[in-house]
């Protein structure tokens, strides 16, 4: 992969992410026995299981950056943000710089191959920062 489009991607993976969370937190919610429950949680009921399955050390970290970017969504909602609008800027960004990075490269994207692959990308992003951090980590046990 060239370098330009593994840092876009680096940065855009976990935008689209943010985004989406942000969008399905604006949505309206569902109510199951007098209780209001936000279409965000029901989409990460039914990714997180296929993340352990694949990885759970993997899954727990994407996990947790999920809930961190949660977090911050429900702090932008307290200060009435127009989080609708800030999410989809977002998307729209992050997935055009991921087409400039894909042109970039000369490849298509591997999702217009297996749409799994949207699924896999915050996965993806998880396992190359374990890989960068592991690598850091030699470094100063050797220097």
């Amino acid at each position: 992969m060239h370098w330009l489009n593994r840092r876009i991607h680096d940065i855009c993976v976990p935008a689209i992410a943010f985004s989406l969370l942000g969008l399905l937190w604006t949505a309206p919610g569902l109510e199951i026995a007098a209780v209001t429950v936000r279409p965000v949680w029901l989409l990460l009921l039914l990714v997180l299981p296929y993340y352990l399955v694949l990885s759970v050390r993997l899954g727990v970290l994407v996990l947790a950056g999920l809930l961190l970017m949660l977090a911050v969504i429900a702090a932008l909602d307290r200060l009435q943000m127009p989080l609708a609008g800030i999410s989809l800027a977002v998307f729209l960004a992050a997935w055009l710089a991921q087409f400039v990075g894909h042109r970039i490269e000369g490849k298509s994207p591997s999702f217009f191959k297996d749409l799994q692959f949207l699924l896999i990308g915050p996965l993806w992003v998880a396992h190359k920062a374990v890989g960068r951090l592991r690598s850091q980590q030699e470094e100063r046990s050797r220097g």
